[in-house]
């Protein structure tokens, strides 16, 4: 089933996503619905955004905001201005742009995304 639709809603799921985009040790799932788009980001042990996407984006920094609530994994966030964290199940997430970012030991980080996928790993 690729949507439901009544009454205003839409049900969708990941197993048939619009559109999957492959980079380098990772993948993003994207939904469309309606004017926004939702993804599922898979990234496997060794990724890091300034090796694996950086020459997508063809900026210094990941530019695209987030909001992500991680499934599974660990992530490890550096900012522009200093900070780092990290994340885990069960963590939601809001950042701007202007990060770094790398899977943190041996299992693959898996986090649903409402915001930057829509322009996410995209020249």
């Amino acid at each position: 089933m690729k949507s439901a639709t009544m009454m205003g809603m839409e049900l969708r799921r990941f197993a048939k996503p619009d559109e999957v985009r492959n980079f380098e040790k990772g993948k993003v799932e994207l939904l469309h619905m309606g004017e926004d788009v939702i993804g599922r980001i898979t990234l496997q042990p060794g990724w890091r955004w300034s090796r694996c996407v950086k020459q997508i984006a063809g900026t210094d920094w990941c530019e695209a905001p987030h909001y992500q609530y991680v499934i599974s994994g660990r992530l490890h966030f550096l900012t522009a201005d200093g900070q780092e964290f990290d994340l885990g199940p069960g963590d939601c997430l809001h950042i701007g742009g202007g990060h770094d970012a790398w899977v943190v030991g041996d299992e693959p980080f898996v986090a649903i995304d409402w915001a930057g996928m829509g322009a996410y790993a995209k020249p």
